[in-house]
């Protein structure tokens, strides 16, 4: 029974942090755009550059 004491305080103090870090996510935009990052590297130009010519 003690140990619910100290366990119940701490699991809800853990809720509390990670529904922070979710509400602060989602307000500052981290989920605004999952599939054009994803995407990006599929649509990266394939063509190699041509090395610089020193003289």
């Amino acid at each position: 029974m003690e140990t619910l004491y100290l366990l119940v305080p701490m699991s809800l103090i853990l809720v509390v942090l990670i529904a922070g870090a979710l509400w602060w996510a989602l307000h500052a935009g981290q989920y605004d755009d999952l599939d054009r990052p994803g995407e990006a590297i599929l649509l990266d130009n394939d063509k190699p550059q041509e090395p610089e010519r020193r003289h």
